[in-house]
């Protein structure tokens, strides 16, 4: 970043080599729509660009990727409304399962998908970026411009939530038994 901001334009090249494909999957899980995750990441790196002076020195690079990128997404869901137009088209790796076995694990992964995307901005964010960014508390505080407690509080919150939802599905679609006896979706399977 250093160098971008000293004016080597080419280092945005190198910028978007070594963040690119994380910033674009945090976006893929936050706005579960490919095309428009796409597009938010080049206009993550076009707003680097345009503000690139006044990046501190001091701060790590990657947070304010993130609190570009995560102000953006606002910007989106404000756009749209509250509810996603489209679910994300991952897959999961099968590991050589069977084809019921990869149905099944299909089926529990989109679950969790339309879960994650259910959740309130306010909770999906920091999940996202906690479980999926693998990112510290103390950083997606910096991002999300809260404290380090705020965030541990909505990532408990929203683990409840999901728990709760994949609960209520587990409801009305197939039963397994955990070893309590307890039912449990696929998808909380997944989650647990």
């Amino acid at each position: 970043m250093a160098r971008l901001a000293g004016g080597h334009d080419a280092a945005l090249n190198d910028l978007m080599t070594r963040h690119g494909e994380r910033l674009f999957h945090y976006l893929t899980r936050q706005l579960g729509n490919e095309t428009e995750a796409e597009d938010c990441a080049q206009e993550t790196f076009v707003r680097v660009y345009q503000h690139r002076a006044k990046f501190k020195p001091d701060a790590k690079f990657s947070t304010w990727l993130y609190t570009i990128a995560t102000n953006l997404v606002r910007d989106i869901w404000r756009k749209r409304g509250r509810r996603p137009e489209t679910t994300l088209d991952e897959r999961l790796p099968d590991g050589g399962l069977s084809a019921d076995e990869g149905l099944m694990q299909d089926e529990r992964a989109a679950e969790v998908r339309r879960a994650v995307q259910a959740l309130p901005e306010d909770l999906r964010a920091p999940l996202v970026l906690f479980e999926f960014e693998n990112l510290a508390q103390t950083e997606i505080a910096r991002i999300l411009k809260c404290t380090p407690k705020a965030v541990e509080v909505r990532i408990y919150r929203a683990r409840r939530r999901l728990r709760e939802t994949l609960r209520l599905l587990s409801e009305h679609f197939g039963h397994d038994e955990d070893q309590d006896g307890a039912a449990q979706s696929p998808a909380q399977q997944q989650v647990n």
